[in-house]
């Protein structure tokens, strides 16, 4: 059962309003706030963002070594849609806009997003909607 995740960011105010946004409209709610960092919890999960004097200022690279993206299972294809559209009010772009919403494969439903400083999310229905 993974405990928590811990994302240091490089921009914590940007974080909070595309990242945060996004794990508050996901159900998660704000355990706790200090001046470098913010937790979201959800059930036994949580989430911390944190820019501390610690975190090396620069942009995140999926992919170098290490965390790549986070994905958040969505019950419908139709909630997929809807998370993804307010997703581009809060600093958040559609990746792979040629192959959305299948560009993990045809069975595979989701949106695949990258908030401004290059943090990927997927969106991943539970019940994709059929071809």
């Amino acid at each position: 059962m993974l405990h928590h995740l811990e994302i240091w960011v490089d921009d914590l105010e940007a974080s909070r309003g595309s990242l945060g946004w996004l794990l508050v409209r996901l159900g998660y709610v704000v355990q706790s706030d200090w001046a470098d960092g913010i937790s979201y919890q959800h059930d036994r999960l949580y989430i911390v963002l944190e820019s501390g004097p610690d975190v090396r200022h620069r942009p995140h690279d999926r992919r170098a070594p290490g965390l790549n993206h986070l994905a958040f299972s969505l019950p419908s294809s139709q909630d997929v849609d809807e998370v993804a559209a307010e997703a581009l009010k809060h600093g958040f772009n559609l990746m792979f806009a040629d192959k959305h919403p299948h560009a993990g494969g045809p069975d595979h439903y989701a949106a695949y997003l990258e908030d401004q400083s290059g943090f990927e999310v997927e969106l991943v229905a539970s019940r994709p909607a059929k071809i």
